[in-house]
């Protein structure tokens, strides 16, 4: 199928599944969460990444799909496609990760489809990746760091500026439930902080995952695997108040009784259940947007502050990459190129000879 005119994925609703189609996407989604062990955000996104490349290739091919739009592009798919899929994402301002990303979505799923027999060739095998680019990953300065939490640590002491000499019922209510949320905002930010997690295991965590005696966390990462992290004195703090005087103002509205997983959840939302990976997103880039001298943004910038500071204080690199739940230490180098730069501007900040 040779490419035709240049233009971008386009952001329309996927073509309509039918019975063949539904087999597909639900076999490759099996295959992903228990061969593979990849997580539900991962599967979606594998998934969303086939249906932009059939509705590219479908839309330059001008194919008008027969009993089922998967089996009808994908069974003449061809390595030009492939690339020509990529060359129009690029063209449309796509970074190197997310074509990296969609590359590799669609070798996992070309590989599955020659072994479950839905296709006979797989074209991807000399498809090549775009090399990832090496920027380094914004963080926080270490007074930056502590404005922040100052910052959102005083808001869950007083969170209203307004006090009422006989506050009526509605208002007393609507002051309890700010506060909650102050407090649960205070915990997020300082758990993200002292532990360097990655928003979607925040998200995940229960509350029987906190061993308070030790200080640390049970967390699932990546590929379903376990690791126990630790959590410092203010992280303590601030997470004993959540529970203590918080979380049940707001687990209130979305209680059953049993024993579903909002009621198991640590951090809960305004209606009572589990917050989502967007809400703590929100809450993140809120406070960072508020501290005014950063252009930083979303929960990542934490994981990244964390091992950077750790790396400054002299942590050693293997400790934070079990820390962060690095598969490859490789990956974990990558912050000391952060400490080697703030090192560097220091020096020629400070020497003489610089």
């Amino acid at each position: 199928m040779p490419a035709t005119e240049q233009s971008a994925e386009q952001p329309s609703a996927p073509p309509r599944l039918s019975a063949t189609d539904r087999q597909w996407v639900e076999g490759f989604a099996e295959h992903l969460a228990h061969e593979r062990n990849r997580s539900p955000q991962t599967v979606r996104a594998y998934v969303s990444d086939l249906e932009g490349l059939i509705r590219d290739v479908a839309q330059h091919e001008h194919l008008q799909p027969h009993g089922g739009a998967w089996p009808d592009v994908l069974s003449g798919l061809d390595l030009a496609d492939l690339r020509g899929w990529l060359g129009r994402l690029s063209a449309a301002g796509r970074s190197r990760s997310t074509l990296a990303r969609k590359a590799a979505s669609v070798r996992v799923f070309m590989a599955w489809a020659v072994r479950e027999g839905h296709v006979s060739a797989d074209p991807s095998l000399r498809l090549s990746s775009p090399k990832r680019t090496g920027s380094l990953p914004e963080a926080l300065s270490a007074d930056q760091a502590q404005r922040l939490l100052t910052s959102i640590g005083t808001r869950a002491d007083s969170p209203s500026e307004h006090t009422d000499v006989a506050p009526s019922e509605k208002k007393s209510e609507e002051r309890t439930r700010t506060r909650a949320v102050a407090l649960r905002n205070a915990a997020i930010l300082e758990l993200l902080y002292a532990t360097g997690l990655r928003v979607s295991e925040l998200s995940g965590l229960d509350r029987t995952d906190v061993d308070y005696e030790r200080r640390t966390l049970r967390v699932t990462g990546k590929g379903n695997k376990q690791r126990t992290v630790p959590f410092g004195g203010p992280a303590a703090s601030a997470l004993d108040r959540w529970l203590d005087q918080g979380r049940r103002h707001l687990a209130a509205a979305g209680t059953t009784g049993d024993g579903t997983a909002a009621e198991r959840a640590l951090f809960v939302g305004v209606r009572g259940g589990r917050m989502g990976v967007r809400q703590i997103r929100d809450v993140v880039n809120k406070a960072l947007a508020e501290l005014g001298d950063t252009s930083a943004r979303g929960p990542h910038v934490l994981r990244h502050t964390a091992a950077t500071h750790l790396l400054d204080g002299g942590a050693d690199l293997r400790s934070v990459q079990e820390l962060l739940g690095h598969s490859s230490l490789q990956t974990t180098q990558l912050y000391t190129h952060i400490s080697i730069e703030r090192l560097r501007d220091g020096y020629r900040q400070a020497h003489p000879r610089a």
